[in-house]
């Protein structure tokens, strides 16, 4: 419960920087990358007020130079888990009390720090660690992280503000509790800022966390480790673990304590991390709160009335940018007959633009995706097109691994609308195109939306309101964050709430109050200043 109520400032979106030619941000975010990239550094597992090294590590490496050596990590075992479920609840005693101000000082430090000293540094190991390129690093390990951070201290204070509604004799108040036990934060590789955000918002609402971030992330995220430190966050509050995301998760779900799980990741992984809380339920205290933003199969839908330089620059950003491997990257796109041969035309045009590199050269629009696993996983499904009929690889197509784990920006046209990568999250530089016939953009809207399992983004392009009324309403269960005559990529806290249902996950809209609501347990609290004395009420008179 908040000890009083107190002006905070008021969120803005952090600015992003140019990093053109001869700035200084450019200077220092390459300058940070070559100090990393010359240093290997150990990560142990933070649990409590001790680093736990196990002596059991793997090698970190980048994707763009995979037999490059950055760093190890330590591997934690059973017992470590339980360490951690422990030292979250130990610290959860005076953490859960703590007055609310003094939380958000902590966060809203960490915002500072990584808008300022952290900066470079922060961008320089995404880039590393997921080849990002630096646009794509700033936006996301810098500006969404900093937005997040901040936002989130706005919206706990309005979420604190709603109270009910009280009478001269009575006092009504509500008490927004933390969950009772400790959250399960699951964290991807492929945001930095989510990989923050996920164990940060439900620690700003009072809660302790046993964080597991991505393997592939362990590089970048220990930037964040380092922030949320100097920042002041206690030991205990959100404790890091690394190994067999298996033997953790069981280990997690199996404590009496567990309260919630905040993850985004894979579709089939969340199903079966809800399967065994449903297994469990007995076991545990309360009901846990399950949070997930899961897949994609993201669409761009263009009527004949679009502006085609317009659908061909949001097509490219949307389904290449970061190598596809955004929840949020267009991935099939449906295009008019009559636009089809300027689109494509323009298409190849700036596609054969496009540089393909280490995120070091600024002059790369394209970098390598995350590991060997996937790189087979898409090289396989381009093969196959490839060979198929109802399919034709009409740019790009090709792949290199022996240096970096890299997939050319490729476009698949199919005469299939229901072709498997029409269908298949691929993850990955990959987009599949379909050519419908004018008359039919009313049929080809409700086979937009009962083609995928998924409902996280999609975006239309049209001049045409009318086009655009009927694609908004058509087209309203398909994506939880939809987009008008732009790409479906770029979601800015504050101001596009993120989420989507069906298979996408529980739509609970990261970025906004919705998702700080779901770690916090409400008491209401009534107090009457003159109290009856007889139980008579007037309808029991003589």
């Amino acid at each position: 419960m908040p000890k009083g109520f107190f002006h905070v400032p008021k969120a803005v979106n952090e600015p992003v920087k140019s990093y053109a030619p001869n700035s200084p941000e450019k200077a220092a975010v390459l300058a940070a990358y070559q100090k990393m990239w010359n240093e290997t550094i150990d990560v142990p597992n933070y649990i409590g007020s001790e680093e736990i090294r196990t002596g059991n590590t793997r090698n970190m490496t980048a994707p763009h130079d995979h037999q490059h050596v950055v760093g190890t990590y330590h591997l934690a075992e059973k017992k470590h888990i339980e360490q951690a479920i422990a030292a979250a609840l130990e610290a959860r005693k005076k953490w859960a009390n703590m007055a609310w101000e003094q939380r958000a000082a902590i966060f809203l430090k960490a915002a500072e720090l990584i808008a300022g000293p952290y900066r470079a540094k922060i961008n320089a190991a995404t880039m590393i660690a997921q080849s990002k390129t630096i646009f794509q690093a700033e936006i996301d390990a810098s500006c969404e992280l900093i937005d997040f951070l901040r936002y989130n201290v706005e919206f706990m204070t309005q979420i604190y503000s709603d109270q009910p509604k009280s009478v001269s004799d009575v006092w009504n108040r509500v008490e927004y509790r933390p969950l009772e036990g400790f959250v399960y934060a699951i964290t991807p590789f492929n945001f930095t800022a989510i990989a923050a955000n996920l164990p940060a918002s439900a620690a700003l609402m009072g809660n302790t966390v046993v964080w597991k971030p991505s393997d592939s992330q362990v590089f970048s995220a220990k930037i964040i480790i380092d922030v949320f430190q100097e920042a002041g966050v206690p030991e205990g509050v959100i404790n890091v673990v690394f190994g067999d995301p298996v033997m953790i998760t069981d280990t997690v779900l199996a404590s009496p304590d567990f309260a919630g799980v905040h993850y985004t990741g894979s579709t089939f992984v969340f199903k079966e991390i809800w399967k065994k809380i449903g297994q469990n339920i007995h076991t545990y205290k309360t009901y846990p709160r399950i949070v997930g933003e899961t897949g994609g199969k993201d669409f761009i839908m263009v009527h004949p009335s679009a502006n085609v330089k317009q659908v061909v620059a949001n097509s490219i950003r949307g389904a290449f940018e970061f190598q596809g491997q955004k929840c949020s990257a267009a991935s099939r796109a449906y295009f008019p007959k009559s636009l089809w041969p300027a689109i494509k035309e323009e298409m190849g045009k700036e596609l054969a633009t496009i540089k393909m590199g280490s995120p070091e050269d600024f002059s790369n629009f394209v970098t390598a995706v995350i590991h060997e696993g996937s790189f087979d996983k898409l090289a396989k499904y381009i093969d196959l097109a490839k060979q198929d009929a109802d399919a034709e690889v009409i740019f790009g197509g090709n792949y290199n691994k022996s240096k970096g784990y890299f997939i050319e920006p490729t476009v698949i046209l199919t005469s299939n609308p229901k072709y498997t990568t029409m269908e298949t999250e691929l993850f990955g530089p990959v987009l599949t195109v379909y050519v419908y016939e004018d008359a039919q953009w009313s049929e080809t809207l409700k086979l937009v939306d009962e083609t995928s399992e998924y409902a996280l983004t999609g975006a239309i392009f049209s001049r045409d309101r009318y086009a655009i009324e009927e694609a908004t309403l058509a087209l309203q269960n398909s994506a939880g964050n939809f987009y008008i005559n732009d790409k479906p990529t770029g979601a800015v806290v504050g101001m596009q709430p993120f989420g989507g249902a069906r298979a996408s996950g529980t739509n609970d809209k990261a970025g906004s109050m919705q998702n700080l609501l779901r770690w916090v347990s409400p008491r209401t609290i009534k107090e009457t200043f003159v109290t009856p004395a007889d139980y008579r009420y007037p309808f029991l008179g003589e």
